[in-house]
């Protein structure tokens, strides 16, 4: 075929043989096995449907409203069997997306504290639960039903004596002090998660509850997975997709005083339970000290005497330092340890004790808050600054430099009786969570059946 035709007639066959050695050979192999196979048909419709609803746009109606949490009176034999009847949803149940907390240091350091405490009152020590937690709340932030900041996510509702999304924040479960063991575990876990950690089983879950209570809502979301005794739920259609889960933190994360003794992050406020340190005016003393150079101080500094108290404890981002003050020193001459331990820090806060009553880390429990003997913060970011003195230990001429004394919180000697809520006939409270140690999931799903329970109907609808 040099010559640009056909070749003569005895070599035409050789010819054709050749061209379907060489060409129609390998287009027929790539024809079969491009061919679908029994098996990857059904994966790859899963994978359309998953890909079709991920593109449905966003419903005209707003999100799903968030109510307080109400639970049907049922016992918890009759409530496990319930949840038992209630069938996992067939839908896949993706992992969801790292959440890269992204506000300033401040913020981070509150969120942390926020999240560390709803992990660790919702589920107790443990660190499976903690994290089961941890993901549920960061969906929520990321769900435009939620607040947009960690804390407020696990603070709304907080106002209400029942019915709170998170019931440790509104049953007086936070009288207890954790140890410190616990509490630096939980803010462990609490970093990760808004660092990025995923824990994937529990997928964009929005809502838990334990198998033995029945809330009014389960009926109505669908049930993915489960860990340990807990039950996680997302909501139906489009707002329980991926997609719905678009949005990010707001930053400002809001100040707690309800978990100011856990957590240097959210001291300072009135109602905090700790020294009352109102914001003031930026003054020039607090911004000039921090513009000074800093002094490292360190984890080798401790039980060392430094600018003439020995420091015995430094929390967590080194901006808070527990120290003994000298017995001989004078009240007056306290405020000068915020020149030793405050230069160069745009935030610093300085607790002291005297006598051998010093704590030795966060949280603080109320015997300790109640005879601290001074106190130093400053905050050049929002202008807060003061100096102030227990002003039953050391009298001072006005009051604006005295502490406000705590009121010691009454701890009952058994759990309450559960509280019927008025408006809804039939349901009482959640019961806690952090009494229940989550395990790994079990093998096996529960039978799939139909729920034959009539939930109960609210009085007045």
């Amino acid at each position: 075929m040099i010559d640009g035709t056909f070749p003569d007639r005895p070599h035409r066959a050789m010819w054709l043989i050749w061209l379907l050695l060489f060409v129609g050979l390998p287009m027929a192999v790539a024809g079969w096995e491009s061919r679908p196979r029994a098996g990857d048909e059904a994966a790859q419709g899963r994978r359309l449907t998953a890909v079709a609803a991920a593109r449905q746009r966003r419903p005209a109606t707003p999100p799903p409203a968030v109510e307080p949490v109400a639970i049907f009176a049922l016992g918890p034999e009759q409530a496990r069997d319930l949840n038992a009847q209630i069938p996992f949803s067939r839908d896949p149940n993706p992992s969801a997306r790292p959440f890269l907390f992204r506000g300033s240091e401040t913020d981070l350091a509150r969120a942390t504290d926020c999240l560390a405490a709803a992990q660790l009152y919702e589920a107790g020590d443990d660190a499976v639960g903690e994290q089961a937690v941890a993901q549920v709340v960061l969906n929520r932030v990321r769900h435009p039903a939620f607040p947009k900041t960690v804390c407020g996510v696990v603070f709304q509702g907080q106002e209400r004596t029942t019915g709170c999304q998170f019931t440790f924040t509104c049953d007086g479960a936070l009288a207890r002090t954790p140890s410190t063991s616990a509490w630096a575990r939980a803010r462990e876990i609490a970093r990760g998660a808004l660092a990025g950690k995923v824990f994937k089983a529990v997928g964009y879950a929005t809502h838990y509850h334990t198998d033995w209570v029945v809330p009014y809502w389960s009926g109505s979301l669908d049930k993915i997975t489960a860990v340990g005794t807990h039950l996680f739920f997302r909501w139906r259609g489009w707002w329980g997709t991926p997609p719905a889960f678009r949005l990010g933190e707001a930053g400002g994360e809001p100040l707690i005083a309800r978990i100011a003794r856990l957590s240097a992050a959210h001291q300072g406020l009135p109602g905090s339970g700790l020294p009352g340190m109102p914001p003031v005016l930026a003054t020039e003393a607090a911004a000039a000290l921090a513009a000074r150079p800093e002094r490292a101080i360190g984890s080798d500094s401790l039980g060392k005497t430094i600018g003439g108290v020995r420091l015995i404890a430094i929390a967590p981002g080194g901006r808070s330092f527990l120290v003994e003050l000298n017995r001989s020193s004078p009240p007056e001459s306290w405020p000068a340890l915020a020149e030793t331990f405050c230069a160069g820090r745009p935030e610093c806060r300085i607790m002291g004790w005297r006598g051998g009553a010093v704590p030795t880390g966060l949280p603080l429990n109320d015997a300790q808050l109640e005879a601290m003997s001074f106190a130093y913060i400053h905050y050049v970011g929002n202008g807060l600054q003061r100096a102030l003195w227990n002003c039953s230990q050391f009298p001072r001429p006005t009051k604006a430099e005295c502490m406000r004394q705590r009121v010691p919180t009454v701890t009952p000697a058994s759990p309450p009786a559960a509280v019927i809520v008025p408006s809804l006939d039939g349901v009482r409270r959640k019961e806690r969570f952090e009494t229940v140690r989550i395990a790994p999931p079990p093998p096996a799903a529960p039978p799939i059946v139909t729920p034959k329970v009539t939930p109960v109907t609210p009085s007045g609808s």
